[in-house]
């Protein structure tokens, strides 16, 4: 008998990871149907991936930030948006007032300190964006000669002539 478990066709680890980032969208929904302002001692620290696809912060905060950044949802915030992929919140830093918009698939933690609650996400790889084809990448036709100075040398070490 093996210990190895079989591969499994079903995505659970992504369909469980979906269901837990739809947490964070339930609850930061209901902060904005409750009119914005957070109940109790209830705060949030957010950690999310600066350059996934669809995240939208300041230039000044990505150069800061180039991979990961935190943002607390506590006191002054507002303009708290969300939608079924992503929320936006305004925030200040350094005394700047900035809007974000961050998708839910780019969060990598969700914290609220005030009832020792947290949920960690598995970071989402983001897809290589599309590029143009070098212009070197097509072979040379026949009888075309390379007009980029190289040349090739073929060798064949199994035949004595």
């Amino acid at each position: 008998m093996s210990d190895d478990a079989p591969d499994s066709l079903i995505p659970y680890d992504e369909i469980v990871q979906e269901a837990l980032r739809a947490v964070v969208g339930r609850v930061l929904g209901q902060i904005v149907a409750g009119g914005g302002m957070l109940p109790g001692d209830h705060h949030f620290y957010i950690t999310f991936k600066t350059g996934a696809p669809g995240v939208v912060i300041p230039q000044h905060l990505k150069e800061r930030f180039p991979d990961e950044m935190t943002i607390v949802l506590q006191n002054k915030f507002w303009d708290l948006g969300v939608d079924e992929s992503s929320f936006t919140v305004g925030l200040s830093f350094n005394q700047i007032p900035s809007k974000l918009v961050i998708p839910f698939a780019a969060i990598t933690a969700f914290v609220d300190p005030a009832v020792d609650f947290g949920l960690q996400f598995q970071a989402v790889a983001p897809e290589p964006e599309p590029h143009d084809e070098a212009e070197n990448d097509a072979p040379a036709s026949l009888g075309e000669k390379a007009d980029d100075g190289s040349n090739v040398v073929t060798v064949d070490f199994g035949r004595k002539k």
